[in-house]
């Protein structure tokens, strides 16, 4: 089972957020800082992780979530 991003954060506590949303869903959720490493406390992108198998529920959920 491979892993897709279905969202970037502009910041770990937004990432968190959408992981807990997701999980709240039943979606299996990770987060990762974008490049793969996180450098202490300085600020930077995370990526939203999901199965491939659960990609298009994690997107039509954000997509409703965040709809205007």
């Amino acid at each position: 089972m491979g892993w897709v991003v279905v969202y970037i954060a502009p910041n770990r506590a937004v990432a968190k957020v959408m992981k807990e949303l997701l999980e709240k869903e039943g979606l299996l959720a990770a987060i990762r800082p974008l490049g793969g490493y996180y450098t202490g406390g300085k600020p930077g992108q995370f990526e939203v992780l999901v199965p491939s198998s659960e990609a298009q529920d994690a997107s039509e959920l954000l997509t409703r979530s965040f709809r205007p």
